[in-house]
């Protein structure tokens, strides 16, 4: 019996207006793998990853993840994790309310969940009480990582996860990545940064490849 992919993409197509953005594309990504899309902005990798996180429909084609529809179940986004929508920040809470909400609503004691480790991994351990609004662009990059690598998940949708990181974040950042996908998690990301991209143990690929003959 042929294990079930995590991603199976079939014939997808979206257009908008009278543009159309994907057409035909067909990707397959197998439970614990890392698939990284690249490409220049506007050929439609940031709508690939909406629609297979099941935040938009696409005109046609299938998606199953994990075997079901995307964004159709409470199981789906207990298995799913995405930055592909910007993050929403609840007034009046610090980063490290924020990250024990994010606990509090995926089963896990906030006492226990190494909450503070996991800010100082990303490098805002001194930013945990403020407010994410009063953080800097790059800081609230590093605390919408924080948060979705702190929560339980079986597949990441990641969409340029290195923007606004410098150097040494990029390097930290695609470790962890690395480490969950050798933990049996899987990925699908769009990036610029190829380099960026093999340190987290995704393989690369171009929105060409991903077009049915």
């Amino acid at each position: 019996m042929v294990d079930q992919p995590a991603i199976e993409v079939r014939g997808l197509s979206v257009s908008y207006g009278s543009a159309p953005v994907l057409v035909d594309v067909e990707l397959t990504v197998p439970v614990g793998a890392g698939v990284c899309i690249t490409g220049e902005n506007g050929i439609g990798k940031s709508t690939l990853l909406r629609c297979v996180a099941g935040l938009q429909r696409p005109d046609a084609g299938e998606i199953e993840i994990f075997g079901g529809r995307p964004g159709a179940t409470p199981e789906f986004w207990r298995a799913v994790v995405t930055t592909v929508e910007p993050p929403t920040w609840y007034p009046g809470l610090t980063a490290r309310e924020h990250a024990e909400l994010v606990c509090r609503a995926h089963g896990l004691d906030p006492a226990a969940a190494g909450i503070d480790e996991a800010l100082d991994r990303f490098g805002i351990a001194s930013h945990a009480d403020a407010i994410p609004p009063s953080l800097s662009s790059g800081q609230k990059q590093r605390l919408t990582l924080a948060l979705a690598l702190l929560r339980p998940s079986r597949l990441m949708i990641l969409d340029e996860p290195e923007q606004r990181l410098d150097p040494e974040a990029r390097t930290a950042v695609a470790a962890l990545l690395a480490a969950y996908r050798e933990d049996g998690g899987t990925i699908l990301m769009a990036s610029h940064d190829d380099a960026f991209a093999a340190a987290a143990g995704t393989l690369v690929t171009g929105m060409a490849d991903l077009v049915a003959p």
